[in-house]
């Protein structure tokens, strides 16, 4: 909307994308609606990395000052089921030095940028979108009173994750969508410091088609990734996950590293075990309904750039919106802006998958190799040429905002430091 226009958005899902698309409309004069499908908000999550381009959308959001890197200090470990350990690069040495933490800790500073006078209905579920040329007819479903009712929107954010509800009412369902990639995640807070390790430690398990890593941070519980390639998706969600941990890293003894890793993994009522899967979509908008974060684009935690995309794109969203006053127009150039750079993360995924989960043992001994060679100075060039890191800083580095800001048309718009300072 046009300078001095106000409009009604919902957006659904109140994760990083969503509320940080919240709070970005809401400085650029709209009215939200926030629904969210859990019954509050979530805390804690796995770990996550903040790339210079997420860093700078989190200043220009007003958010950056709710966060800091928890990067440890101490150096990390190679390490194997039966207790060997050596070490080797930090996941900072061999990407660049983005900002460490979880991914609460975004979702949290997202939070706290949001005005109070934001709405927010927890236990609500969009059951029904139609729209026409001036506006969006949603129902809504109170998931604990049972009771429905229809509003009338300017705006519908679809900000609710992989398998989004709001696309798959306004795009089609989900598996004309969904690319999986044939790998399985279980990522969960550690609630004491691991066997083996001192307290501020990471350290990486690699197998082939398997991988254990474990995350410190300087001032909060460590958090732990189990990762494994599968042929059969489906199958992995037939029995409980514990063991189907227990399976993919078996049949070997387990060691006391990964008996202990499944076993918190297992009493954590907050733990994540998923398909690792991408969204490829042709268009992100339709009419008046646009879809943002991991509903648009899910990158995988493979790429790093998860949380770091869902904040360019709130925040772009925002500025396309505040620079036309046709909504579709806008909808259009913030995609035109945008799509270059997730369009890379999607394709680098397999890729940088090797970083995190090795096919084979070649693929091992490079990764050992590179994480040897990153540790010694006059070999860290090589090993930027290596992990390709010119190319990855470019796409995910802190001058990607102002690149995509340079690609939207100018009419009508306003200049701003950050949405705390326009709220």
């Amino acid at each position: 909307m046009g300078e001095g226009s106000a409009g009604r958005v919902l957006v659904v899902g109140m994760g990083v994308s969503g509320t940080a698309t919240a709070a970005r409309l809401r400085a650029a004069g709209w009215t939200p609606v926030i629904v969210e499908r859990a019954a509050q908000r979530r805390s804690g999550g796995y770990f996550i990395v903040l790339f210079g381009a997420g860093h700078e959308a989190a200043k220009r959001l007003g958010i950056l000052e709710h966060m800091h890197d928890r990067a440890g200090s101490k150096d990390n470990l190679d390490i194997d089921r039966r207790g060997g350990a050596s070490a080797s690069a930090s996941f900072s040495d061999l990407l660049g030095d983005p900002w460490l933490m979880l991914r609460g800790d975004v979702e949290q500073a997202a939070h706290a940028a949001l005005p109070d006078d934001v709405e927010i209905r927890f236990s609500t579920v969009p059951t029904a979108i139609e729209q026409d040329a001036d506006g969006v007819d949603v129902t809504l479903l109170d998931t604990t009173s049972g009771a429905e009712t229809t509003e009338r929107f300017d705006l519908v954010v679809g900000a609710d994750g992989v398998r989004s509800t709001v696309r798959s009412l306004v795009f089609g369902p989900h598996e004309d969508y969904l690319q999986r990639l044939g790998y399985m995640i279980a990522a969960f807070e550690c609630q004491n410091t691991p066997p083996g390790l001192v307290e501020g430690q990471s350290a990486t398990m690699l197998e082939p088609g398997r991988s254990m890593w474990i995350f410190a941070f300087s001032d909060h519980n460590p958090t732990t990734l189990l990762t494994y390639k599968t042929d059969d998706v489906d199958a992995e969600f037939s029995r409980p996950p514990a063991e189907r941990l227990r399976a993919a890293f078996g049949p070997e003894p387990l060691g006391e590293s990964l008996t202990s890793a499944i076993a918190e993994f297992e009493a954590s009522d907050q733990a994540v075990f998923d398909s690792v899967e991408q969204v490829r979509m042709d268009s992100w908008h339709r009419g008046r309904v646009v879809l943002v974060g991991d509903s648009a684009w899910c990158v995988t935690l493979y790429t790093g750039m998860g949380a770091s995309s869902g904040l360019m794109g709130a925040d772009l969203l925002g500025t396309a919106l505040e620079q036309h006053d046709d909504v579709e127009t806008a909808l259009a150039e913030w995609e035109r802006s945008l799509r270059p750079y997730i369009d890379f993360y999607l394709d680098k995924a397999a890729e940088q998958r090797k970083l995190f989960v090795a096919d084979s043992r070649l693929e091992i001994r490079i990764r050992k190799l590179t994480s040897m060679l990153a540790k010694v100075p006059f070999c860290k060039p090589l090993v930027a040429r290596m992990l390709q890191i010119d190319s990855i800083l470019e796409n995910k580095g802190a001058d990607i905002i102002d690149k995509m800001l340079t690609t939207l048309s100018k009419p009508n718009r306003r200049r701003r430091d950050s949405v705390a300072e326009s709220a």
